[in-house]
C-alpha cells in the first residue's frame, strides 16, 4: 500500500495564493507518475497538472501559468503552487500517484483524501 496525505489546503481571496503538499509513503513500491486532481461541487473531477519521475509537467488549459506542480523525490513528496487563485478554482484538491509494486511488476493508482480550497472574498 502507498499512502498518500495532502496538505495545505484552506480559505483565501481572489488573487491570492496556496502551496498544497502531497507526502506519499509505503514500503516495496516505486512512485513513477503523480498529479493533482480536482473536484468541485456537481462537476466530475479532473486533472489539473501531472508531473513525472523525470519532473516534466503537463497542465490544464485553466491554470496554465498560474499553478506550478513540482515534486522532491529524496523527500517523497509534491507540490502544487498555486498563484492568483480564482473563485472556479474552488474544489477539492486529490493527490494522485501511480505507483509500482516491486514484487509483482504492476502498477497502481493511489488517491489521497482531499484537501478542500475555497477561494472568495
Amino acid at each position: 500500500q502507498v499512502q498518500l496525505v495532502e496538505s495545505g489546503g484552506g480559505l483565501v481571496q481572489p488573487g491570492g495564493s496556496l502551496r498544497l503538499s502531497c507526502a506519499a509513503s509505503g514500503n516495496g513500491f516505486i512512485i513513477n507518475d503523480m498529479g493533482w486532481y480536482r473536484q468541485a461541487p456537481g462537476k466530475e473531477r479532473e486533472l489539473v497538472a501531472s508531473i513525472n519521475s523525470g519532473g516534466s509537467t503537463k497542465y490544464a488549459d485553466s491554470v496554465k501559468g498560474r499553478f506550478t506542480i513540482s515534486r522532491d523525490n529524496a523527500k517523497n513528496t509534491m507540490f502544487l503552487q498555486m498563484n492568483s487563485l480564482k473563485p472556479e478554482d474552488t474544489a477539492v484538491y486529490y493527490c494522485n500517484a501511480v505507483a509500482l509494486r516491486i514484487a509483482t511488476m504492476t502498477l497502481y493508482h493511489y488517491w489521497g483524501q482531499g484537501t478542500q480550497v475555497t477561494v472568495s472574498s
